[in-house]
Order: structure tokens, then sequence, then C-alpha cells
């Protein structure tokens, strides 16, 4: 093919991404200095350069992402609720952090459509997948924290999370604690709580956790802390109980 024709193909599809981009930015609500932070942020291993690897995907950003949208949640919670004490702020905090929370703002943000990823992912159907749409809204806040520091970035988490704040999604419960109250009160012995699986990389895992209640059986769940796994391992086996409804369980 003629190298001139491969050029003018080249451009013309940089400037469709350049496009593109604004009407995200815009969405987002935030304009991009650098460019190539967004584009980073948006970009699945699956579709990284060869030669870049893993630098040249959404991961160094996701995980700074993961650790502002913390912070400016639980500043907002802070501030939203000031009789609140440390575990009913934590549970809150966990609720809107969740692996599955993030995936829901990511389809308010209108992210799937700008995801760049390798042939094989695209296939399978990455652009609807949890844990991909969760990283990639975690790895624009992180891009938008770079690109224009804290305050942008915490614009940007108050304006697609402060309604799922003041109205949460799911019952605020600690289900672990009510697991145990409930076996208690029916002399079961006490949850235990056991690793089974630990798997991705180092700084995202995902946990499988079983619990098990002598004389009630036991379940299993999966999250991205040991905590939020158990948490899920104990919703399962009330669930299953019919103590909880299914819809509160999680198996992520």
């Amino acid at each position: 093919m003629d190298r001139a024709l491969v050029a003018h193909r080249h451009v013309a599809q940089m400037k469709r991404r350049a496009a593109a981009h604004k009407e995200l930015e815009a969405k987002l609500g935030h304009a991009f200095a650098d460019g190539s932070l967004l584009e980073r942020a948006l970009t699945h291993i699956s579709a990284a350069k060869a030669s870049d690897g893993r630098l040249g995907s959404y991961q160094r950003l996701e995980f700074l992402g993961d650790r502002v949208l913390g912070l400016a949640i639980a500043s907002m919670l802070i501030e939203a609720f000031p009789t609140s004490d440390e575990g009913d702020l934590s549970r809150r905090l966990a609720e809107l952090v969740r692996a599955e929370a993030c995936a829901e703002v990511a389809a308010a943000m209108e992210l799937a459509p700008f995801i760049r990823l390798g042939a094989g992912e695209a296939s399978s159907g990455g652009r609807k997948k949890t844990a991909i749409l969760a990283d990639i809204c975690e790895a624009v806040i992180g891009a938008v924290y770079v690109d224009g520091g804290y305050e942008p970035a915490r614009d940007l988490v108050d304006r697609f999370w402060r309604e799922r704040m003041l109205a949460p999604r799911r019952p605020l419960r600690d289900a672990k604690t009510e697991l145990q109250e409930w076996a208690q009160g029916r002399g079961l012995p006490t949850p235990i709580y056991q690793e089974v699986e630990r798997s991705g990389p180092d700084h995202s895992p995902r946990f499988r956790v079983a619990v098990i209640v002598g004389g009630l059986g036991e379940a299993e769940g999966v999250g991205r802390s040991k905590r939020e796994a158990e948490q899920f391992a104990a919703r399962s086996l009330l669930a299953d109980a019919g103590v909880a409804r299914p819809e509160e369980t999680d198996h992520v």
C-alpha cells in the first residue's frame, strides 16, 4: 500500500480519535492538557503496544485512581454524614468503591465505546466486563489527577458518585456481623473464613474466600480485598439460609 495513503489514513484516524476524546472530556467535565493520559487510561493491556508492555496500558493509572477515588469518597462521606461513626462510614465507602459500582459509573460516563481492546478481548465482550469497566473508570480518575491535580479528580468523583452516596443502591449491611449474630442466635458455631484463591496482578488482586458455619453449610465470595470477599461470602450464605434477598448477594 502507498506510504502516503497509509500516512493519510493514520492522520485521519488520529483526528477522529481526538474528536471522540473531546466528546468524552465534555462528559467528564475535564479538558486534558495531556491527551496521552486519557488515551492510556482507556487502553487495555491487550491493546497496548508490544514495545510498551503493561506500561502502555491503564494499569498504573488504575492503581492511582483507586486511591484517589477512596480519598475523594471518604472526604465526601465525612462532609455528608457528620454524625456517622467509623463503622457506618466504612460500610458506605465499601459500597461506593466496589467493582460493580465503578462499572456502573463507567456506564454512566459512557466509557465503553472509547476503550481500546485487543481483537480477542473485544470479540469476547470485553467492553461489557465488570472488571475492565471498573478498572478503566478508576484509570480515568487517575488520569484526571495526574493531568490536573486532586481538585479536578474530586470534582469528577463528586459529579458521578454524589447521587449514589446520598441514595445507596443496596441496603448498607455488615454481612459478617449479621451472619455471626444470626448463627449465634441459633446455637451454631462462629463462622470460619478461609482464603480459597488469590488471582490477578499484585496492584489489583482478586480474592476468593469461603465461609463455613457448622450445621448450615458454606458459601464463597470474591472481592478486591479479603475483607470485601468475606462480606460477599457472608451475604451469600445468608441468602442461602433465606435471611438475605438474592439481589443483596454478590458473586464477582
